[in-house]
């Protein structure tokens, strides 16, 4: 695997990355999200495809300036993420049914929750990254005078796959447990109610607002909280699964986070057409599996990532296929 990161040899693609994020987000708050709004389909795929082909053309530039490699590195990384994120947009649709939240004030919900994860999502890749680099079973036997092994194996990676082999199984067998789940009493939601009191009504697309005289949290606040900590916890799948194609921070966060920013616009899509997805929770457990194998043989035999590319993807497609083929009657009626 070629790891060697490419900021060295090209710092300006992160500028072009920075730029390009800042004015796309820019032009989202300020220009067409000034108002609450229920997104249309319309909008929804549009906004898709721009994300999309933006992508596309930030991993063009990768291919041109730091080879075939690392771009579908890039490609890899950026469809793990995409597709775990759908099964992401899953447990969104459900909070939001669950808090009765507006479809005009999801938009804004799903912005916020975005900037977090930008944030969250750099601590954990750069910081993987870090320790990625200092668990080398080699290195550590070194360092205490023991000659190393044949095999270079890293021990956070290893780790790192057999969880995701345990996750798979386990998403392969999981019913539909959080359609009961009680939301307000998630970790979100309790962070916000000890610092917060919280109003039992919504105030449009306020996170405050004032009742008898008093300051109040509205619920929105609370789904907001709620939407930052499911991710929190859907980066633990997603984030070691990513350490399998590249261990160059570059590549694993612009292709994480392109792919997080066209989420808002994929949620919409998939809450008017949720049986288009039906069967994507095989095909996830499936990819978990496979990146989770990856990982544990890496130091015996290294998978190239144009292989894994077309593993994930040829698996994503069977996935879509299958939940149109296979609909249940109550998928088709809905």
């Amino acid at each position: 695997m070629n790891n060697h990161p490419i900021v060295s040899e090209h710092p300006w693609l992160i500028v072009t990355f920075a730029i390009s994020i800042v004015v796309m987000l820019l032009l989202d708050l300020g220009v067409f999200s000034k108002k609450s709004h229920e997104v249309s389909n319309k909008e929804a795929i549009t906004w898709s495809l721009v994300w999309i082909s933006l992508s596309m053309l930030f991993s063009g530039l990768v291919y041109y300036y730091a080879g075939s490699t690392k771009f579908y590195e890039f490609q890899s990384a950026y469809w793990i993420e995409k597709a775990l994120s759908v099964d992401n947009l899953f447990v969104f649709i459900l909070v939001f049914k669950f808090f009765d939240v507006a479809n005009s004030n999801k938009h804004k919900v799903l912005f916020w929750g975005i900037i977090g994860a930008l944030v969250l999502r750099a601590i954990f890749i750069f910081s993987g990254a870090f320790l990625i680099e200092l668990t080398y079973l080699n290195k550590l036997l070194g360092l205490a005078g023991i000659q190393g092994f044949k095999y270079d194996i890293n021990i956070i990676m290893t780790l790192f796959g057999l969880f995701l082999v345990y996750a798979g199984i386990k998403s392969w067998s999981a019913g539909d447990d959080d359609d009961e789940e009680d939301y307000n009493d998630t970790r979100g939601a309790k962070l916000i109610r000890r610092f917060f009191s919280v109003s039992d009504k919504y105030d449009g697309d306020n996170f405050f607002t004032i009742e008898n005289g008093k300051k109040l949290a509205t619920p929105l606040l609370v789904v907001v909280a709620v939407i930052e900590f499911t991710d929190l916890l859907f980066a633990v799948d997603s984030i070691p699964a990513i350490f399998a194609i590249s261990n160059d921070p570059f590549i694993l966060y612009t292709s994480n986070i392109f792919a997080i920013l066209g989420l808002r616009a994929l949620f919409f899509l998939l809450d008017n057409f949720i049986h288009l997805f039906s069967k994507l929770t095989y095909g996830l457990a499936f990819i978990l599996s496979f990146i989770g194998i990856k990982m544990i043989i890496s130091p015996f035999y290294h998978i190239e990532s144009v292989y894994s590319l077309i593993v994930i993807g040829s698996i994503l497609a069977l996935s879509v296929i299958a939940s149109i083929l296979f609909a249940s009657k109550e998928e088709e009626l809905s």
